[in-house]
């Protein structure tokens, strides 16, 4: 989102004192995420990304009404756009939180009932890529296992259905052609663009940035390197005092 709207200005808030959301229930997600939404109205948010693929699933349908900004969930949006593919079966890697609702399912044969959609958890794969374990042999055979495991389906498309997973296509590549895999984030990210063009809310003088934490600081800026280069450290965040 950063590459394609320069011009906006970015919170982003990082919950690590309760992740991985992946294997929590419904209600303690609930309570989890509702301080985060508070703070983001706080921050006099105009549009709120959903990028976690698990609150998507399980909360959005609590908070889509209740606040005057945009909530933009990652797999209702993806939806839209993965539905109208030329796919007869697809396959969904997500967490046991994601699965257990059947977002992905419902959501993609709500455009297009004519695609069959596998869904199936893979626990261990976020602590894979947070422990950075992507080269071990251990986290290659998990991976491995599980793909084996989808691909008895003969999906045309696999959805890499958790923010955490498309780090992990370089061992999913090795066993299956890498265009199978579909990362929703770029989807995602300029679905979010056009929508706020039809709202006219694009910003054309912004560009600041603000990271929040719940949690270990340090330990994020040093994980986000995967993906961004942080500056300084973000701020951790106590909801009491917001």
């Amino acid at each position: 989102m950063k590459s394609i709207l320069p011009d906006e200005n970015f919170v982003y808030f990082g919950d690590l004192k309760n992740s991985p959301y992946g294997q929590k229930t419904k209600e303690q997600l609930i309570e989890i995420t509702s301080d985060i939404f508070e703070f983001f109205k706080y921050k006099k948010s105009k549009a709120v990304v959903m990028a976690c693929n698990t609150t998507s699933a399980n909360v959005y349908d609590v908070y889509k009404d209740k606040y005057d900004y945009t909530i933009y969930p990652i797999i209702q949006s993806c939806a839209k756009i993965i539905s109208k593919m030329d796919l007869t079966k697809l396959g969904v890697f997500a967490t046991s939180a994601t699965v257990s609702t059947n977002t992905y399912t419902r959501e993609i044969q709500k455009y297009n009932p004519n695609i069959e959609v596998f869904e199936m958890s893979c626990p261990g794969w976020v602590q894979i890529v947070e422990n950075n374990k992507q080269d071990d042999d251990l986290s290659i055979e998990l991976v491995k296992e599980n793909l084996e495991r989808m691909m008895k389906n003969k999906p045309d498309k696999i959805v890499l259905g958790c923010t955490h997973y498309p780090f992990l296509l370089n061992i999913l590549s090795k066993f299956v052609p890498k265009e199978t895999f579909i990362d929703p984030a770029l989807y995602f990210a300029n679905f979010i663009k056009q929508d706020l063009e039809k709202q006219n809310l694009l910003n054309d003088n912004g560009g600041i940035e603000e990271f929040y934490v719940s949690a270990n600081a340090k330990e994020f800026q040093t994980a986000a390197k995967m993906f961004y280069e942080l500056q300084t450290p973000p701020e951790v965040i106590n909801f009491a005092t917001v």
